[in-house]
Order: C-alpha cells, then sequence, then structure tokens
C-alpha cells in the first residue's frame, strides 16, 4: 500500500509524531510525509493532518482515498482549529473524526471517531499529545478498514456548526481579568508559533506557562 502524508508546515508540533508513525508502518508499505501539494503524486491512500491547503480535485483523484483528520465531533465544530476553540469553551471531552476529503469543507463522509479526555489542568504540550495520540491510533484504524473493504458513512443530518481560523491577536490576555478566567485561553496557546501575550505601560509583554512539579 502506498501512503502519503501531508501536513502543511515543516514546523507544526504533529510531525515528529508523523515521523513516528511512518517509520512504523507494515514492511512493504510505501509511507511518505509531504508538506507541499504539489509533490502529491498519487497512491492508495492520502492522509491529510493538520493541512491549510485546500487539495484540488485532480490531484484527490490521484488517490484511492483521501482522509482529512478533524479534531471535532463532525458535523459539529467544521473549520479551523476545533479543539482549540472547544477547549476556550470549557470542553473537558475531545472528539478526533477521520473522513473524505470532499469539495465542501469537512463535510466528507465518516470512516471513524475517537474521543478522548482532556484534564482541566493539562497544558498546550499535554493537549497536543493527546489529540496526536489519538489522531495516529485513527488512522491505524483506517488502513485497518480500507484493507477490510468497509466504507464510511455519510455525516449525520444535523445542523453543522464552524470555527473561524485562530490568529495571534486571540492569544491576547487581558491584564485586568484573573488568571483563573483566563486559564483555558492561556493553556491552548502555542508558545513557539502563537504565544499568550498581553498589553500594559505601553508595551507588550509575552506569557509562557509550564507546569511545575
Amino acid at each position: 500500500m502506498k501512503i502519503d502524508l501531508l501536513c502543511s508546515s515543516r514546523h507544526h508540533p504533529v510531525i515528529p509524531w508523523l515521523e513516528t508513525w511512518r517509520d512504523q508502518q507494515t514492511p512493504g508499505d510505501e509511507t511518505t510525509l509531504l508538506h507541499e501539494v504539489e509533490k502529491l503524486g498519487g497512491g492508495d491512500v492520502l492522509f491529510l493532518i493538520s493541512c491549510s491547503e485546500i487539495i484540488p480535485a485532480e490531484r484527490r483523484a490521484l488517490y484511492g482515498h483521501v482522509i482529512v483528520l478533524h479534531a471535532s465531533d463532525l458535523p459539529r465544530g467544521r473549520g479551523w482549529s476545533p479543539h482549540v476553540w472547544a477547549i476556550i469553551e470549557g470542553a473537558h471531552t475531545l472528539t478526533v473524526s477521520a473522513i473524505d476529503a470532499a469539495e465542501k469543507v469537512d463535510s466528507g463522509d465518516v470512516w471513524s471517531k475517537r474521543t478522548f479526555e482532556v484534564a482541566p489542568h493539562a497544558l498546550h504540550e499535554e493537549i497536543n499529545a493527546a489529540l496526536f495520540a489519538n489522531e495516529l491510533k485513527l488512522m491505524d484504524e483506517v488502513i485497518g478498514m480500507i484493507r477490510q473493504g468497509r466504507i464510511p458513512v455519510p455525516q449525520p443530518e444535523v445542523t453543522a456548526s464552524y470555527y473561524r481560523r485562530r490568529i495571534p491577536a486571540d492569544s491576547e490576555i487581558d491584564p485586568g481579568k484573573s488568571i483563573a478566567e483566563q486559564f483555558d485561553i492561556l493553556r491552548v496557546c502555542d508558545p513557539e508559533r502563537y504565544p499568550a501575550f498581553f498589553h500594559l505601560h505601553g508595551h507588550v509583554y509575552e506569557i509562557r506557562l509550564k507546569k511545575l512539579k
């Protein structure tokens, strides 16, 4: 089986996890990690993980299956960074879905879902670890389903919800509010790419959160 993995950013924190998954695949399978749509050459399965690009239909047609990993219980939570928005909204249980890529974003048929708990004290790296571990398990499950000749099912006929793309300004903290009030925003901020920050006394200050033992 020829399997391609596409993640838009070479610096995304999921990359080491994908490299490990790639290296653990069944001998005889060809698994490649890519970062540019232009390098998609076709194969049996294409997984889109943290992919910020729309894959043209002609590229998708080069693969037997094109599968998106999306961190929400679809059709609820379509759009951008759904697990981050969900935690900010107070969620302690997250779901990641494996779906077929479709013309309408995040609307494809569902292969499988995994649900997991996120502790209220978990910080960015811990949240990522739980998410990425479940994404890899979901990829294993989908590969097994494809080998068995199983097929995905349409998303439930319920009203979909959508999240907008997060921007650096969404990591801003209000110095006039308590830490407790803003803890969920603090703990989902990527300390390297989108660190939490605040304005005070004419200056901008960056916040880095670390859990001490």
